[in-house]
């Protein structure tokens, strides 16, 4: 059955406390880790995984952090288009969609990699990257893709339908929301399953669910989307 992508956003800003990990306890221990000590030795960091592995939560996470803590960072994904020049006054360089980049885009990024590795200033910056293959696998040129892999690398694996039930139905407990089996199965088999795009879907729910002073069931649901 065809899935439903809603054009929606995350009830939330992306950040540590609101990353479901599932399998990748490992990756997210070692970004905050490192968000936690400004002054840890940068070396490179690269995610990598199929769609909704939550690569892009976690990069902006990280930016958040940074952002909480004073710090500033390059951000360059396959939307900047023109890229800014390296700034000293950033203490990090992320880079998401990288199996996405144009010519002008990897020109851009292997700049901010040197740059933000050997700083004018002496300081050395952290890179964080991801994409959807492993660094040996991208198809970039060859400077670029190689300086990726210099250090750790976390593959990242999308949360499994009993990992996504239990997140929806732990969400929908501390809310006071009752989802039953037969909702969550319409959830699952028709929208989309990255664990953004389902927790603002419940966001919705249950304040539709409020509004019209019914439970969240099948006929609901589709009451809602009849009325969007």
């Amino acid at each position: 059955m065809k899935q439903i992508a809603l054009d929606i956003g995350l009830a939330s800003a992306p950040s540590f406390a609101n990353f479901f990990c599932g399998p990748n306890e490992a990756a997210l221990k070692h970004l905050v880790l490192w968000t936690g000590n400004a002054l840890r030795s940068p070396v490179p960091t690269y995610l990598w995984g199929d769609a909704a592995s939550g690569k892009t939560h976690l990069l902006k996470a990280v930016s958040e952090a940074l952002r909480e803590q004073g710090a500033a960072c390059g951000w360059m994904d396959a939307g900047v288009m023109e890229p800014p020049a390296f700034s000293e006054a950033w203490a990090a360089v992320i880079l998401d969609d990288c199996h996405l980049y144009t010519a002008v885009q990897q020109q851009a990024a292997f700049n901010w990699f040197v740059n933000a590795l050997n700083a004018p200033d002496g300081r050395p910056r952290w890179v964080l990257a991801a994409g959807n293959l492993p660094p040996a696998d991208l198809h970039l040129r060859e400077d670029l893709r190689t300086r990726l892999g210099w250090g750790h690398v976390f593959a990242l694996q999308a949360l499994n339908d009993l990992e996504r039930r239990t997140v929806l139905r732990t969400e929908a407990e501390s809310r006071g929301v009752v989802l039953s089996d037969e909702a969550m199965d319409f959830i699952l088999s028709r929208f989309s399953r990255d664990l953004g795009s389902l927790m603002q879907l419940l966001h919705q729910l249950d304040a539709y669910a409020l509004q019209t002073r019914r439970a969240i069931t099948i006929p609901l649901i589709k009451s809602m989307l009849e009325n969007e």
